[in-house]
């Protein structure tokens, strides 16, 4: 018998459960299309943007979720580059196509002139099924490179690891930790007391903001109220990862991970210029990377954007794509 799907407008008090078991049985999920995450991105990015949270029933099982917005006549994810790394549908595995032939259905009935689709992974649903759905329904797609993503690997060792590095970047990293062990007592360790969370987030942001004047600017007070309400939300899940490094008992430098579906995500980071002699940022990066070893993750995710560190430590290049869907 042929299954009879419906499709729902939601808001999260009423899906985020659902959505969770949903997004863990889902091979291509990750940290950004967390329900925990979009939540706290809408709470205080959302406003002056209408919430097109939906869902699709195949009779009574969830089988996916379109986290999209509208403002005006464009239609997007939920989310903005400048802080969601990735974005995309959630659908159960081989329910794609008709997930997204009913979404489809709907959107047509409504009024908007663009359907624009950023931060998306070259294995994203996006690309792989809705593109090739919205050609042959007669639609104007436009894909276009957006950013690349450096990622590791990680192997079963920290000796197998420093083996895959070029032999200048390995040494460069073996000199980088001598010079930091003989400057005195070192000790990098992730908090895990989230008593102490609001707290341990200051020291974060200080050192952030310490960094250079760009990132001062980044983190405007709207800004640091959403880190707050994302890293407290990701925190009761387990999925939040803070880490410090101390030099002589004095924090140096920090770096804000999320630890989901196998997979460490280096999100944001800063340090004290003061120690910069020291590449306190760089090897507090680097403890967080064998940190994963050691847990047995299997990727390490620097996300996105080309700086250098990222391919000194091994990383290499995922591509992130932009999607434009526009009516004819």
């Amino acid at each position: 018998m042929k299954m009879s799907y419906s499709i729902e407008v939601e808001d999260f008090p009423s899906l985020e459960e659902r959505w969770q078991e949903l997004l863990q049985a889902c091979p291509r999920g990750n940290i950004f299309l967390t329900p925990q995450w979009q939540k706290a991105w809408w709470q205080e990015f959302g406003a002056g943007r209408e919430l097109l949270l939906l869902s699709v029933r195949g009779g009574a099982e969830l089988v996916g979720i379109a986290p999209l917005m509208r403002q005006g006549d464009n239609i997007s994810f939920i989310g903005d580059s400048d802080v969601c790394d990735y974005m995309d549908f959630i659908a159960c595995l081989g329910q794609e196509s008709a997930f997204l032939a009913l979404l489809l259905d709907y959107l047509e009935a409504m009024k908007w002139h663009s359907l624009d689709l950023h931060s998306l992974l070259p294995y994203s649903i996006a690309l792989s099924h809705f593109v090739p759905l919205a050609r042959a329904r007669g639609y104007l797609v436009e894909i276009t490179g957006e950013d690349v993503s450096p990622q590791v690997v990680l192997p079963t060792s920290w000796e197998e690891y420093l083996s895959q590095l070029s032999g200048k970047d390995r040494r460069e990293l073996r000199r980088k930790l001598r010079r930091l062990s003989q400057a005195g007592p070192a000790h990098c360790y992730t908090v895990d007391d989230r008593n102490r969370l609001p707290q341990d987030l200051e020291d974060f942001f200080r050192l952030f903001k310490q960094s250079g004047s760009d990132k001062t600017e980044f983190m405007t007070s709207q800004m640091e109220g959403f880190f707050k309400a994302m890293a407290h939300s990701l925190a009761e899940k387990g999925y939040l990862r803070l880490s410090f490094l101390e030099v002589e008992g004095v924090r140096v430098a920090t770096a804000l991970c999320f630890d989901y579906g196998n997979e460490l995500y280096l999100y944001n980071s800063g340090y004290d210029p003061a120690y910069s002699s020291l590449s306190v940022g760089l090897l507090l990066k680097v403890f967080c990377l064998k940190e994963g070893i050691i847990m047995g993750r299997r990727r390490f995710d620097f996300l996105r954007g080309a700086e250098d560190y990222k391919y000194n430590l091994g990383g290499q290049d995922v591509p992130v794509y932009q999607c434009l869907v526009l009516r004819r």
